[in-house]
């Protein structure tokens, strides 16, 4: 061990699975749920890994969830990357900060704005030097040809990931509107972070739950355009695990 290495490690136990090269990350119970039934598996019968499910079929990606919050996200991926994936796509949900990103509209993250604390645990290796990082671009490739398949419309664009949910100020939003942010969430930066401190490639995609783009907050989880984009991005994702 040198003085760099984590004294706890993740790792793989004699009944840990064997996962193949691809796992789909899904913050949700709801999505990890749908994406369960477009794939033709049983939540009820996944394993457990931590508070999260785990539940795999022959041939296609694990599907990992829920998983909410940087931190625990990073544990998560740590632990699936010790059990032999490589090729990861989170699946999310964000709050707009901008008119020109509806709710229920679908978002492919091309840079996350760093304001969480996990990543700067892995910043050797995981963020440029002004506080953002990057997810792979293949694998949003990836993602984005699934979303065209199935016919799904979406955007590019920057997140501002953060730990404190309730502490996104007016302040805050204009703060991360100036560097180029769209929308806000919890994991991606992250994930990005640790995928490449490891060598790993991490994706990402999101629909808009809500809205901040006003600096009122405006909920829509049960607007119809919400319930519309959850189900492209579901249909997307499970295109991709059918075809990876």
């Amino acid at each position: 061990m040198t003085e760099e290495e984590g004294i706890v490690q993740p790792v793989k136990g004699k009944s840990a699975p064997d996962l193949g090269r691809w796992a789909i990350l899904v913050a949700t119970y709801a999505d990890f749920a749908e994406l369960c039934r477009l794939l033709g598996r049983e939540p009820d019968e996944a394993r457990r890994l931590y508070t999260s499910r785990l539940v795999l079929k022959e041939g296609e990606p694990a599907l990992v969830g829920p998983m909410v919050g940087a931190s625990y996200a990073a544990m998560v991926l740590e632990t699936l990357i010790v059990w032999g994936a490589r090729r990861f796509v989170f699946v999310g949900w964000c709050g707009t900060l901008v008119p020109t990103l509806p709710v229920g509209g679908l978002l492919l993250p091309n840079e996350a704005l760093i304001d969480e604390g996990t990543s700067a645990h892995y910043r050797i290796a995981g963020a440029t030097a002004d506080g953002r990082c990057r997810p792979s671009e293949r694998m949003q490739r990836a993602v984005a040809a699934a979303l065209r398949n199935t016919g799904a419309e979406w955007q590019e664009g920057i997140v501002w990931s953060t730990d404190g949910i309730f502490r996104e100020t007016p302040s805050q939003v204009r703060r991360h509107r100036r560097k180029g942010a769209v929308a806000v969430e919890m994991e991606a930066s992250a994930l990005f972070s640790v995928a490449r401190f490891r060598g790993v490639e991490v994706g990402a995609a999101m629909v808009v739950s809500d809205d901040l783009s006003t600096l009122t907050w405006r909920h829509g989880f049960r607007d119809p355009r919400f319930m519309q984009g959850r189900q492209a991005l579901c249909e997307g994702i499970a295109d991709l695990c059918r075809t990876i």
